[in-house]
């Protein structure tokens, strides 16, 4: 599965410290990045929330997400570099790869 995530990142510093901390992880888990954009305007919106980052994330299989998302190393990493560089998160899509 292949996830279009959309994001408001906050601190682009830090957030890039949670990107080449927890990839190490998601590739150990099967997954990885399609693509990644920086986005300077959003002109139409589902949500309220704003989005300044959009890209693709995937897994082989839903059992791969799930033991990623709860792998104790990596909510470690979400916890000190995610949670303090990212105020929102949007699901765009979901789609087969």
């Amino acid at each position: 599965m292949e996830y279009l995530m959309g994001l408001d990142v906050t601190d682009d510093e830090m957030y890039q410290k949670y990107r080449n901390e927890m990839f190490p992880i998601l590739q150990k888990h099967g997954g990885g990045f399609g693509y990644d954009f920086k986005i300077a305007e959003v002109l139409k919106s589902e949500v309220e929330k704003p989005i300044n980052r959009v890209f693709t994330i995937y897994f082989k299989d839903e059992k791969a997400k799930e033991d990623f998302f709860s792998n104790e190393e990596y909510l470690a990493i979400k916890k000190q570099f995610f949670e303090k560089s990212v105020s929102s998160v949007t699901e765009i899509a979901q789609y087969k790869r």
